[in-house]
Parts: C-alpha cells; sequence; structure tokens
C-alpha cells in the first residue's frame, strides 16, 4: 500500500537510523486494491433463499422461524416510497380507518403496479371489509407476481372455505405445504378441513 508523503518520509528516516532496508522496501510496494464488500440482497433474494430454506426445513420449529422471516420480507418491495406507503396503510387499517387504507393502497399500487406486496396489502385491506370478491381479485395478482406467497394463499383458503369451497380451499393448504412443509398453521387448517370433509361423506 502506498503511504502518504509524510508517513513515507517518516519511514525513510526510520530505516536510515535503525538500518532497516524493508521500511523502503514496504513504502515502494504497489498499492493494492481493496476488497469490495458485497452488495446488499435484493428483497426479492432475501426471499428466494427462505424459500429454499423452507423447502429444507425438518420441523415444525425450523419452518415456523423461516416462515416469520418470509412474512416480514413480502412487506419490503425495494422502494422507500412504496414501503413507507404499505406502513402507513397498516397504522390506518390497525386505527379501523379503512377508506383512508383504501386510498393509500391504491396510491401504492398505482406507484409500483409490479410489486406483490401492495396488492397482498389491498387484498388483506379488502378481506378485513368483507369484501371477498375484491380480496380475491387482489389476491390473483399478488400471485402473478410472487406465486408462493403465503399469506395470499392462506387468505383465498380462508375465503375459499368461507364461501363453501371445501376442496378448492384443502387443494390451496396442501399447496401451501409444498411450500413450507411442517408449517403448523396450514397443517392444523388443513386436518380440520380434511375432518369436516370426511364428516360430510359419512
Amino acid at each position: 500500500m502506498r503511504l502518504p508523503a509524510t508517513a513515507l518520509l517518516g519511514a525513510l528516516a526510520a530505516a536510515a537510523f535503525a538500518g532497516a532496508p524493508a521500511a523502503i522496501a514496504a513504502a515502494d510496494e504497489p498499492d493494492v486494491p481493496q476488497a469490495q464488500s458485497p452488495a446488499p440482497k435484493s428483497p426479492a433474494e432475501v426471499r428466494e433463499e427462505l424459500y429454499k430454506r423452507l423447502a429444507e426445513s425438518k420441523d415444525a420449529d425450523e419452518t415456523d422461524g423461516v416462515v416469520s422471516l418470509l412474512i416480514a420480507s413480502y412487506g419490503q418491495t425495494g422502494s422507500d416510497t412504496a414501503d413507507l406507503l404499505l406502513e402507513r396503510s397498516r397504522k390506518a387499517i390497525e386505527a379501523k380507518d379503512y377508506d383512508a387504507a383504501a386510498k393509500i393502497l391504491d396510491a401504492a399500487i398505482a406507484f409500483l403496479p409490479d410489486a406483490a406486496a401492495t396488492w397482498n396489502a389491498r387484498a388483506t385491506l379488502r378481506y378485513l371489509d368483507d369484501d371477498y370478491d375484491g380480496s380475491m381479485a387482489d389476491i390473483a395478482q399478488t400471485l402473478k407476481r410472487e406465486p408462493r406467497h403465503l399469506g395470499a394463499l392462506m387468505g383465498m383458503a380462508s375465503i375459499l372455505k368461507a364461501g363453501d369451497k371445501k376442496k378448492e380451499a384443502l387443494d390451496v393448504y396442501e399447496r401451501v405445504l409444498s411450500i413450507a412443509p411442517h408449517w403448523s398453521p396450514a397443517e392444523e387448517a388443513r386436518d380440520k378441513l380434511k375432518a369436516a370433509l370426511a364428516g360430510q361423506a359419512l
């Protein structure tokens, strides 16, 4: 590494007094390029790694932990503006101000239409507001952009079950478990639905 002029003079003086020619040689070493730190992963890259970890998980505890990370990642769009809009919509939903939340999410979708997070957030809002048709339409848009979106799939299964489409809902739960084996909420929902269907068949 090339030293600044003052440091170089100091090194030369030290070599003269101590009789250490190695110091001069060190001062004349060529520049060594510094290793660059890797660029931060995009939200999509983070999710891809988490999906791989899910596929390899061995038990419910491991799966539940990875799913928690994945769900947190779903809310990250890679855009500070869109993420801010999503945060504002969450606060409006918590306050049960659904009209304000809808306006914010409409703006978020218009601003970043390719982000699954914006569509899923509005699907959730519409579900909470009992607009199941609207929620299903937004779920479809979410899955178009993020086919393995666990939150959207679980929402779809809930709507299908509420609409007495239990077989279709069961198929969705099975799809969820193919993505997240051992995920306890999906396993419990699937098992209850299987029992209900078995009871209907008797």
